[in-house]
Formats: structure tokens, sequence, C-alpha cells
């Protein structure tokens, strides 16, 4: 595994940084490259069409860049990765998000796991279902509230864009009336699963159902809980305030004040209120006997693109908020 000095990188490296999208084309991909455009401090190069797929232009690129960023299919970003193993990468794709060698790149994960991705030479960038369910879950579990044994459930709702480029395009040539709120992956077996239950710290692959929406981005992400699952008689209050504490210094996580009804628009609670962010706002809500936590983001910002920004601004030793909106 590729390791870097930060505090080296911190003195030594220039104001500007250079970073090579690799499928740039792509939903992932052109969010990325838009950020990326407006960052103070990165400089993207860019390929010529016609070597798009050429893989000793591509080379090339890999080894100008301080930082690979890859929006491919997962095949070809575990192709990429071969083509240059000595470059450092940034993966948006699902293919490293498990694997020995990879640093997950979700900074709020663990006190230690910023240091980790500064240091690191490939870095996974998170899945948006997986970021609002881990956030939520993984406090409670180190905490003692909940039992790592207990088995969850989650639901959640997606902008369109969250599909691609194809799904976009379906949903812009319809008027939605039949496609409003779709469920889907009702196998169970959608390819967020495994890196949901690893890095939450339960046991149990988690139920669950995604769904998604007539409108482009934007997402909820729900973990409902009995208070009887919750360990020695703890409370909503209990769940609220280990939340609020766990992500009191966090410059893009946020947990609303336990009855606020703030977060709710004539009562509704909108996917798309963090669109255009970085922002992860989380809020729990309940009574006595049941709870139900959920966090709200925009699925191309932390839960994809901003997250990624996130992530280089890390590894290439600045300050992590450099360029993203809270």
């Amino acid at each position: 595994m590729l390791a870097y000095n930060a505090a080296a990188l911190q003195d030594s490296t220039p104001l500007t940084h250079t970073i090579f999208i690799d499928g740039h084309a792509g939903t992932t991909g052109l969010e990325l490259a838009a950020r990326l455009h407006r960052h103070p401090n990165i400089r993207l190069l860019a390929i010529e069409d016609r070597f798009r797929k050429d893989a000793e232009r591509r080379r090339e690129l890999f080894g100008s860049a301080d930082v690979v960023a890859l929006c491919l299919p997962d095949d070809a970003a575990r192709a990429a990765v071969a083509l240059a193993p000595e470059a450092r990468f940034l993966d948006a794709s699902t293919a490293h998000r498990v694997c020995a060698g990879w640093t997950y790149g979700l900074p709020e994960l663990a006190p230690d796991q910023r240091a980790a991705i500064r240091t690191a030479g490939r870095v996974a960038n998170p899945g948006c279902y997986p970021t609002g369910f881990i956030l939520c879950v993984r406090p409670l579990i180190e905490a003692g509230l909940l039992s790592a044994q207990v088995p969850l459930r989650t639901h959640a709702v997606s902008g369109y864009s969250g599909g691609g480029r194809t799904m976009i395009e379906r949903y812009r040539s319809c008027d939605g009336a039949a496609l409003r709120v779709r469920p889907y992956a009702l196998g169970l077996t959608h390819k967020h699963v495994p890196e949901m239950r690893m890095y939450s710290g339960t046991v149990h692959a988690p139920l669950f159902t995604p769904s998604v929406g007539h409108y482009r981005k934007g997402m909820l992400v729900q973990v409902p809980l009995f208070a009887s699952e919750l360990e020695d008689g703890a409370t909503l209050r209990d769940v609220h305030d280990t939340l609020a504490e766990r992500y009191a210094s966090e410059p893009f996580v946020t947990v609303a004040p336990l009855g606020d009804a703030g977060v709710l628009a004539d009562g509704f609670l909108h996917p798309t209120a963090c669109n255009d962010t970085n922002r992860l706002e989380i809020a729990v809500f309940g009574h006595d006997e049941q709870l139900l936590i959920v966090s709200r983001f925009d699925n191309l910002g932390k839960g994809a693109a901003g997250a990624a920004v996130q992530n280089l601004n890390l590894m290439l030793g600045m300050p992590e908020t450099t360029g993203l909106e809270a």
C-alpha cells in the first residue's frame, strides 16, 4: 500500500495541485469536475476525446497527476489501478470500498480516519446510501447504546441522478406520473450492503430497501429502531445526545435539536434541503417505544462528488473544507 508523509506534503507541495479525472463524462465525473473547476487550489488535467480509452495516454496522465480520481464502473476502475499501480488514487466506484489496502474515505468515521486518508495512496470514496447509514449507526454501537448483534433495517430514497446517465435520461423524458417513488433492489442484495455492514460495526448485513424518486438529487436514509432494541434502557434522548456529541465539531455533519420542527416543511421531511452543499443533517424522531434516525444530504454532494473533494483536500494536505459549502 502506498503511503505519504502528510506533514512533508503540506510543506513542500505547490499551491496548485493537479488532478486527473478518469471517467469525467459520467454523472459523478461531471459533478466532480464542476466542483474542482471552482476549487482555488486545484488544476484539472484534461484528456483529448480521441484518447479517452487509450491506455498509454491515460497512464501518462496518471503519472502527471498528484491524485487520480476514478469515476468509472467497477471493472474499469480495477483495470485503471492496474495501469499505474504507483499512482495515488481516489476511487468513486464500488470496486475497492471493502478491499484490503484501500482506506475508506469517510473522514467522520472515526477520530483517526482523517490521518489515515491524508497519508493513504489509495482511498475509496464512500457510497451515498452507506454514508447516511454509517453516520447514524456507528456512534450508537461504539457508545454501547446499540448492540452490534441487533439486525438493522434501513429505508432510503434518492433522486434519480443516483442511477447515472441512463436513469437520468429516462426520468427527464417522461412526466413522472408513473415514476413518483419506486422501490428497487428488492432481492435485498444491493451492492452497497457489504460496505454498510463493514463500516457501521453491525454484525449482520442490514435489511436495506432503497427507492428512487422523480426529482434530480437529494437523499433521505432512515434507520428505524424499537426502544427495546437499545441497551440498558437507553432512550430517545440518549440516542439523540450521543449523535449530537459525536458530531458537535464536524464541519459538514449536523444533528438537529430533538423535537425541532425546523427540519420539516409543512410537516414533511424534504430530501432536497441539503442540495448543492456538502452538508449532512441528522434528525431523530419518535417516542418512548419507537424511534427513527434520518440523515439528509445531496447524493451528488456528500454522497459522491462533495465527499470526493473533501477527500482530495485531505490527501493533498489542504484544509478539508477548501472549495466546499457546508
